[in-house]
């Protein structure tokens, strides 16, 4: 939605994209029931379903990793008018990649990217990018049979008190203060999205935050005073380098580096990373990191 410069007028289209997102469409509950697993409504009119591994028990550097962290598969709708799309990321076992990517290419979509995001976790674990274009709630039914070919949990998980808490063993406010970005906890996990300053596009269809487009950094605690930190940094290419040489100064292991994305505008590199330290050293470190991003001013 396109905002006035005048306030009032900004204050009338904020509430009503509030109101958009708090009633879910039609279609967006369709694509639920398709799935077999809710999501949530997001701004730019996206549904976003979140499939953690909770089936798996991974383990890095002796950290065991919790799904929030590293291990969250996700599938995000979109729907404009009669066309739609889908993008997703979905984690996988190896012996699960090829049942799971033979359903996903004999139904039309498309495989954007397959590759790691860590080192050395046990059991190794891959990341299948996706992209599907049509009828979102036929798009959702495919993904379903697809996923069928995995263990990746499908019901709706009861909802548990330490998933919804704010409360953890973090000193969230000084994470908040580096980085220069307000996070929040899921599943025990303190999670910061940073949005990019460019408007992104995949093959002319707006890529919103929701569907990937957000730098991503998750802060596990792991001990007083410690956290193991993961996510990418999404990046131009001439933003590349810098950022790397940024986090291995500071520490921080950069794990991969690839696409998600095929036909992107600007073109997009993702850089996954990893480190188990001191917290403030951490967020600092990752302070650095930004500083060379073209993030959008907030």
């Amino acid at each position: 939605m396109k905002l006035s410069l005048r306030f009032a007028a900004m204050t009338f289209a904020a509430g009503l994209a509030t109101s958009a997102i708090a009633a879910d469409p039609d279609w967006m509950n369709a694509v639920g029931q398709a799935l077999g697993k809710k999501g949530t409504a997001e701004a730019g009119g996206v549904y976003r379903v979140g499939l953690p591994r909770t089936d798996l028990k991974v383990t890095l550097d002796g950290v065991e990793i919790k799904p929030a962290l590293a291990l969250g598969s996700w599938l995000a709708f979109s729907s404009h008018g009669d066309q739609g799309m889908v993008m997703g990321d979905l984690v996988l076992l190896a012996t699960e990649v090829n049942p799971v990517m033979k359903k996903l290419e004999e139904s039309g979509v498309e495989i954007t990217a397959l590759h790691n995001h860590l080192l050395r976790n046990e059991p190794f674990t891959l990341y299948m990018h996706v992209l599907g274009r049509g009828d979102p709630v036929k798009l959702a039914t495919v993904l379903h049979e697809a996923l069928s070919e995995s263990k990746t949990p499908l019901q709706n998980a009861v909802p548990a008190t330490a998933s919804t808490s704010s409360d953890i063993d973090l000193d969230t406010a000084a994470i908040d203060r580096a980085i220069g970005h307000k996070g929040k906890v899921s599943g025990g996990v303190y999670q910061v999205s940073i949005a990019r300053a460019e408007h992104i596009k995949d093959d002319g269809m707006d890529v919103p935050d929701a569907m990937g487009s957000a730098i991503g950094i998750n802060f596990q605690p792991t001990g007083p005073g410690k956290a193991a930190v993961t996510g990418d940094f999404v990046l131009t290419a001439s933003e590349v380098n810098p950022v790397l040489k940024a986090l291995r100064e500071n520490g921080i292991e950069v794990t991969a580096l690839h696409n998600h994305m095929l036909d992107d505008r600007p073109r997009l590199f993702f850089m996954h990373f990893w480190a188990n330290d001191d917290v403030n050293k951490l967020a600092n470190g990752l302070k650095m990191a930004l500083a060379k991003v073209n993030t959008a001013k907030h």
